[in-house]
């Protein structure tokens, strides 16, 4: 299969965004079972068909029409729909996924915001003029670090929802103080060598409305353990 075939495959995925659960893709294809996957050929064919099919969640799209594509283009045969047809499909797609993506943005900043005025009642949460807020778990008696320095911490992350997506598993990360989110660059200016905080940060000081990558919706208020090892 040639690279530009794979390009233009994945390419039907437009925006490249993973929408939220909600909506359904329409299916009148048989499942493929695994005894199905034999040939390196159908290997390939069914892992780009699980990339295009994930950017494709929660929009209604007709895969028996989308694996009639594939096999039209890919065979050389007269396209069912013709060039303006083609268009105003993807026009059509392209406004669904512009919805779903507000939509989305919406419903996190609405449960963000739900969030961080619950927990801002918390015992021990403290909230600064940016909104961020913070809870000391654990103080150390070291260097406070500038936003010049490079510093090494242990760290966990999590969704308003509980859900892991990032995390150092013991293992220091270093980097400057002001090449991350600004929510970690403030914290981190105000903590010591030794310190473990809780941060809880709205998505005005994390990734904002693009969000970040598949793990990291539009709009998501982010929830850290940080201990800050050392500031080098």
């Amino acid at each position: 299969m040639k690279m530009n075939a794979i390009v233009a495959v994945l390419g039907l995925a437009v925006c490249g965004v993973v929408m939220g659960e909600g909506g359904s893709v329409t299916t009148t294809m048989p499942a493929t079972t695994q005894s199905a996957l034999q040939t390196e050929s159908q290997k390939i064919g069914y892992a780009i068909g699980l990339k295009v099919g994930a950017q494709l969640k929660g929009l209604d799209v007709d895969t028996a029409a989308l694996a009639a594509g594939v096999r039209d283009a890919a065979s050389g045969a007269k396209p069912q729909l013709t060039e303006k047809e083609q268009l105003e499909a993807f026009m059509a797609l392209q406004k669904k996924v512009i919805a779903a993506q507000a939509a989305q943005m919406e419903a996190n900043q609405k449960v963000g915001e739900a969030f961080l005025a619950e927990n801002a009642k918390k015992e021990g949460v403290k909230t600064t003029a940016s909104g961020l807020q913070y809870k000391v778990i654990q103080s150390g008696k070291g260097k406070t670090p500038k936003a010049t320095d490079i510093v090494s911490v242990n760290y966990r992350g999590t969704l308003v929802s509980g859900r892991e997506f990032d995390a150092s598993h013991g293992e220091p990360v270093t980097f400057p103080v002001d090449h991350v989110i600004a929510g970690w660059t403030e914290a981190l200016q105000m903590m010591k060598e030794g310190d473990k905080w809780m941060l809880y940060i709205p998505s005005k000081l994390a990734y904002k409305e693009q969000g970040a990558g598949d793990t990291i919706g539009p709009n998501e208020t982010l929830i850290f353990e940080v201990e800050l090892v050392a500031v080098k």
